[in-house]
């Protein structure tokens, strides 16, 4: 079913695992990233950032993930990440994605409510979810770097505060991650996400999850983290094989002989996620 964020993670929360959000870096991967959810059994949250909903066309993402999500029999949810434009936000709402996030976290608290608030109205007018962020994640995010000595966690104070007076549906908390990370991993903060969870009523959601050891996600999922994103990773291993079979073939061969195995990379990676994101030994 063609479905929202809301609905996912609700579901994630009664039986306690995450569903992973994976990024879309073109419409070549999006089949594959689907059919590895349902080979796990698993709901999936597609999401994109507002440039590549741009190049692909809103239309299009929507079409593939609703005509899938029937076909498949698994529930798909479409998401627009870290979008700071209302009006981005709207046009992913007008042409059907059933999630957006609105990312004013480096906004002053009071605009970031504000400005959340305004997305928040909205968006739940056409029974769209809404994820909000508090405090910043580092790395780097389509092209925007964040140095780590700006880098300011998610206060659990200011999380009840924002979660009420917003609505959102969802917040990604700062706990530690970062974007683009890949090459190695970081140390989460889980005593300060213990704390989170302890005073809010909504999912959490964790930005930059390639970067977080496996080891330690379970731990993150029995302490409220029900959205799990993970983008870098098939980003590299899509990039990594096309370099290979581009190389190696010739100027003649079909494409799809190219980019299969790019796409079954990105499967791969996506059902292994999956596996550990269902939290199965809980």
């Amino acid at each position: 079913m063609y479905t929202t964020l809301k609905e996912v993670t609700r579901k994630a929360e009664e039986l306690n695992y995450t569903v992973g959000a994976f990024n879309a870096h073109n419409l070549e991967m999006l089949p594959d990233m689907i059919r590895a959810a349902k080979e796990q059994g698993s709901s999936i949250i597609i999401q994109t950032s507002v440039d590549t909903a741009k190049y692909i066309g809103h239309e299009n993402l929507v079409a593939v993930c609703k005509s899938m999500a029937t076909k498949e029999m698994v529930d798909v949810a479409l998401h627009l990440d870290h979008a700071k434009n209302f009006d981005d936000i709207k046009e992913a709402i007008d042409k059907g994605y059933t999630s957006v996030m609105f990312d004013g976290s480096s906004l002053p608290f009071k605009e970031n409510i504000i400005k959340t608030s305004i997305v928040v109205k909205y968006a739940h007018k056409f029974g769209v979810s809404v994820e909000g962020e508090l405090g910043t994640i580092g790395g780097t995010e389509e092209g925007i770097h964040v140095d780590e000595d700006k880098k300011v966690y998610t206060d659990p104070k200011d999380a009840i505060v924002f979660v009420e007076a917003t609505g959102v549906d969802a917040l990604a908390v700062a706990i530690g991650t970062n974007h683009g990370q890949y090459k190695s991993k970081t140390e989460v903060n889980v005593p300060l996400l213990k704390e989170i969870d302890a005073v809010v009523d909504v999912p959490l959601v964790i930005h930059g999850g390639t970067g977080v050891k496996e080891t330690d996600i379970p731990e993150l999922i029995n302490n409220g983290i029900r959205k799990f994103n993970v983008g870098t990773e098939l980003l590299v291993a899509w990039t990594k094989t096309a370099k290979e079979t581009f190389g190696e073939t010739k100027e003649t061969k079909s494409l799809r002989h190219n980019i299969i195995p790019c796409n079954q990379a990105v499967k791969e990676i996506v059902k292994h996620k999956i596996n550990i994101f269902m939290n199965k030994n809980e």
